[in-house]
């Protein structure tokens, strides 16, 4: 097939319902007796594949849908296919997660060989008399050429089942009525409606000209649900500068598709920054759009690398282009250099790259200060990546001493490359005077991965649950719904084993007994283990942060990835206000409350003493549930003891205890301090068995307590802060301090006269020293 027939939308014929396929010397042939599938089975192309499918299911009582394509490392192209029962996945109502599919590979010979094949259904068949054979439509680009020095290339998820209505189909705008509007056409405004995407691009496209300028299409948005297009914007050709003709026109539309299936403008920047044409001609001047589609495709492969994204595979463009509009580096980079003048511990930071802008990253006075008390724990929140954003903003965020959301520092990502990830976890680390994390919480893609591994060696990178929870619905979710015996297997071994044998020992039972051995996700996702199996990320400090939860979104609701660019920084500090008037409370409460004891035990109040008020409740929990639990020791080698701690009543609960008497060090197998940072009740019931009187000073860590907020700081000698950076956090310090000071000592007259004495008294002292 040439390149002009591969650029066109391509109908496949398949045969009659009534059709019968034989086989002859290893291919298929029409004939007089109904054919299986099976393994082997040769076609002469992959489309010959598809109509033999298509034809086995009229027959069977099922229809198809095409699945997922994947590339070769080489070239790029297709060398394997997979085609799906239409009940698979369960985006619509109408789907079960029905398993059964066939995936085509292309063999040396060049023939396509049926590789898998799975016939099990989970749902009934129609009778094959009620199906006709669909027609499949599809658009295909041209062969990608040959690319030296491209990424390796090992599958990409097709989407070819998308709804029509998301296409732009443009040999078919070439052929409508557009070609025949002539003259001015209405105003395009937000709220306006379309029956297709084609329509919208006609109706912009006929405006564009009667005003004086031509129109692109720029990006479009997918649903992370089921890949189809949700939102697609068309801009003024001369948006960006790519090119010496464009010189950053920021006039676009952007059209959303709604529940009801029609498409409304959401969003519209009219003002041109260059000067109109003469009125175009529309008649005249339409361009050959299949020709221009055809020769977009083929450039676009040639310029793309495939990268996994979102525990999938995604085409990113390998000459780097910034999917940060040109507006948002003006509006920020001003916005930063006023905030500089105010806070001289401001940090910012812009990748550029070939003359333009790329990656932004900022972070103020007191997100790099917090960082020095609650930087051991980093969540990397791109939560813009779950739906379609106009800004693609991240976060980093970690939990104060209140168990807060604590801002760290954030992020304008302009591609989701390993290069752009990585440039911004150098920058945070820069920012941060080198403090590197414990631990950080992150998406599962690998490009982040690796940029985790370069930048953060040391750091324990564990995957983002709600990927975690996507990813095994699409992997697991027919199998869940077809056998509750696996899903409770699979809970079992996931959620309950302790060690690391038992758990190696059921993900095998489960491997075997399900015949999952040589399942591609299975292998991955036990290779990387360490990075989402609880019983492998307890054993590090998360801050408590749930392992099938997340930590609450530090900017959600005010500012969301779809803010406007007129609102961003508006939103911006009322969120950054309302979160620190938070903390500001909880630190009020702190030292203005005392919570209730409910024991007499010593460590009690000493714990009270120490910690903040959300703090002391966690600990205080542990320690009246420690009353419902026996100790038994079970042996003991000089100073070292073992004890079995289990509640009463309940034998299937119980945890491993050692307990050092020499120097009181304790650890137990629930792995709760090493999580969390407090002790369990396991441990506090050896602690009473022991009359252990007052707890060890490294088992209340200083991030929790009620003076964690002066971190680092208090401790560091005089010789650690002769840098520019630490001495601006000293001066944020003194700052945030002397503003609650003056809050307190204008409270009343009698306060203030006492605060104003204070004061002066301190000067004094300071300036004795030397």
């Amino acid at each position: 097939m040439n390149r002009e027939e591969l650029g066109h939308l391509m109908t496949v014929r398949a045969k009659p319902a009534g059709l019968v396929v034989t086989r002859s010397n290893g291919h298929w042939d029409d004939g007089q007796s109904k054919m299986e599938p099976h393994v082997g089975l040769e076609f002469d192309s992959a489309e010959e594949a598809q109509e033999f499918y298509s034809t086995y299911a009229t027959q069977v009582g099922f229809k198809i849908r095409i699945g997922q394509l994947y590339r070769s490392r080489v070239d790029g192209s297709v060398i394997s296919r997979r085609f799906v029962c239409s009940k698979e996945g369960f985006q619509t109502n109408s789907r079960t997660g029905c398993p059964a599919f066939i995936r085509v590979q292309k063999s040396e010979s060049g023939k396509w060989v049926l590789a898998n094949i799975k016939k099990e259904h989970n749902h009934e068949f129609e009778s094959s008399g009620e199906i006709c054979p669909p027609r499949v439509q599809r658009k295909s680009f041209p062969t990608p050429k040959p690319s030296s020095g491209g990424a390796s290339r090992t599958g990409i998820r097709s989407h070819e089942d998308d709804s029509l209505a998301g296409v732009v189909d443009m040999k078919r705008l070439k052929k409508e009525e557009m070609d025949g509007v002539v003259g001015p056409v209405g105003e395009p405004y937000k709220g306006l409606e379309f029956s297709s995407a084609n329509d919208a691009y006609k109706f912009y496209y006929t405006y564009a000209a009667s005003t004086g300028f031509r129109i692109r299409i720029g990006q479009l948005f997918r649903s992370k649900h089921d890949g189809s297009i949700t939102s697609r914007r068309f801009v003024c050709s001369k948006e960006g500068h790519q090119h010496p003709s464009r010189v950053g026109c920021g006039a676009y539309m952007r059209i959303q598709r709604q529940e009801s299936g029609r498409w409304v403008i959401d969003r519209l920047q009219k003002e041109h920054n260059h000067e109109f044409e003469a009125s175009i001609d529309p008649c005249r001047t339409v361009p050959d759009l299949s020709k221009v589609y055809r020769e977009e495709g083929s450039s676009v492969l040639e310029n793309l690398d495939l990268v996994e994204t979102n525990g999938g595979l995604s085409l990113v463009k390998r000459v780097r282009e910034s999917n940060i509009g040109g507006d948002w580096y003006n509006l920020l980079l001003e916005y930063f250099q006023s905030r500089q003048a105010e806070d001289t511990g401001f940090f910012y930071g812009v990748e550029m790259r070939d003359g333009k802008g790329m990656n932004m990253f900022w972070a103020d006075a007191r997100s790099r200060f917090s960082c020095t008390q609650f930087g051991d724990t980093v969540v990397f929140d791109t939560a813009y990546r779950r739906g379609s954003y106009t800004v693609p903003f991240a976060s980093f965020v970690g939990v104060n001493h209140h168990r807060q959301p604590v801002l760290l520092g954030c992020a304008l990502v302009a591609d989701e490359s390993e290069e752009s990830f990585t440039w911004i976890f150098q920058t945070w680390l820069r920012a941060m005077s080198g403090h590197h994390p414990v631990s950080i919480i992150a998406d599962q893609d690998q490009a982040i991965q690796q940029s985790i591994a370069h930048v953060f060696p040391g750091s324990h990178h564990r995957f983002s649950p709600w990927q975690i929870l996507a990813k095994e619905q699409e992997n697991l979710g027919a199998l869940f719904s077809m056998d509750a015996e696996f899903k409770y297997e699979y809970e079992t071994c996931i959620f309950q084993c302790q060690t690391a044998s038992e758990f190696d020992s059921a993900w095998n039972m489960i491997m075997n007994k399900y015949n999952l051995r040589e399942n591609a996700w299975f292998k991955e996702m036990h290779r990387m283990r360490k990075s989402w199996v609880p019983l492998h990320i307890k054993g590090t400090f998360f801050a408590g942060i749930p392992v099938d939860g997340s930590l609450k979104s530090y900017f959600n609701p005010i500012l969301t990835p779809q803010t406007p660019l007129n609102e961003f920084i508006v939103r911006y500090e009322k969120a950054l206000e309302q979160r620190r008037e938070e903390e500001r409370k909880e630190d009020f409460n702190t030292y203005n409350m005392q919570a209730a004891l409910h024991t007499k035990d010593p460590i009690e109040e000493q714990c009270r003493r120490l910690y903040t008020i959300t703090m002391f409740k966690v600990f205080q929990k542990e320690l009246l549930e420690c009353y419902s639990y026996v100790g038994i020791k079970l042996n003991g080698e000089g100073a070292i003891s073992r004890y079995l701690v289990q509640k009463c009543g309940n034998g299937d609960e119980r945890n491993t205890i050692a307990f050092n008497a020499s120097n009181l060090n304790i650890s137990c197998s629930c792995k709760m301090f090493e999580f969390e940072g407090v002790l369990c009740r396991h441990a506090l019931k050896v602690f009473q068995i022991m009359n252990i009187q007052e707890l060890p000073s490294r088992y209340i860590l200083h991030r929790w307590t009620r003076n964690a907020k002066y971190g680092i700081l208090r401790d560091t000698d005089s010789a650690g802060g002769a840098g520019q950076d630490f001495k601006a956090l000293m001066m944020w310090s003194l700052r945030e301090e002397a503003r609650n000071y003056i809050e307190a000592g204008a409270a009343s007259f009698e306060r203030y006269k006492l605060a104003f004495e204070i004061m002066q008294e301190g000067r004094r002292n300071l300036c004795w020293q030397n």
